[in-house]
């Protein structure tokens, strides 16, 4: 898990040309996950407390990434991995979404794709697609995740209610103008990202190579374009 993320993020730097002069917004987010990068950008993050970041020694704000206590397009990018699956249910998903293109002028938003073979809050194969009364009988005893960290049958409970996985047509209605890729494991989609900018589409060049098409440079912000303009990108977080 700690290789994809550091992958998804050299990736992120490239696509949108990351400096160290970018605000960003990390909702929901840990500074270890910007350790790998060569550059250090003005990150600003937002936790339900300041615990939560994992350091004492950068900016952060207590808050709820549902309602950010911030202006229009107050940062660059606003970034977020792997929150938006827990907020429960799916009215809270779409507060965040909006929430997330109101407040950056570009945005970035991953999530563990729902239809994944593998739940990744689990570690275990198939489990997150049985009924959920199924699921409350074997989190404890029958996934990786109860094994190891033996929870009470109320915090079982409780991460059921909390976490609210997303499958590509979902996550695309969250962010009608985004482009999503997909980052694969196997051939499967294991992730889904959403990268925007506001209610503009966004282009990206490309480069074919031998392995299919890579995406390569800055992208280029075109004004309330159709969708008939946009590129014809092969959605997908190229894997190497």
């Amino acid at each position: 898990m700690r290789y994809f993320r550091s992958r998804r993020m050299q990736r992120l730097v490239s696509l949108l040309g990351i400096t160290a002069q970018t605000r960003v917004l990390d909702v929901g987010g840990e500074i270890n996950i910007w350790l790998s990068l060569p550059i250090r950008p003005r990150i600003t993050f937002l936790n339900l407390s300041a615990a939560r970041v994992g350091s004492s020694e950068v900016d952060y704000v207590v808050g709820d990434g549902r309602l950010l206590p911030f202006e229009d397009k107050s940062f660059d990018l606003v970034f977020s991995n792997s929150v938006i699956e827990h907020l429960g249910d799916f009215a809270s998903q779409q507060l965040f979404a909006k929430e997330a293109v109101r407040v950056g002028i570009r945005y970035c938003v991953q999530t563990p794709n729902r239809w994944f073979p593998i739940d990744p809050h689990l570690f275990t194969p198939l489990i997150h697609f049985l009924p959920q009364s199924w699921q409350r009988r074997l989190l404890r005893n029958f996934t990786t995740w109860g094994l190891v960290t033996r929870p009470t049958q109320e915090q079982c409970d409780e991460l059921l209610q909390e976490v609210r996985l997303l499958g590509y047509r979902e996550f695309k209605g969250l962010f009608p103008n985004a482009e999503i890729y997909r980052e694969r494991f196997l051939g499967l989609t294991k992730s889904l990202v959403a990268i925007g900018c506001g209610d503009r589409s966004l282009s990206v060049q490309q480069e074919a190579t031998g392995e299919g098409h890579q995406l390569q440079g800055s992208p280029r912000f075109e004004g309330q374009s159709p969708a008939a303009d946009r590129p014809n990108l092969r959605r997908r977080w190229v894997n190497e």
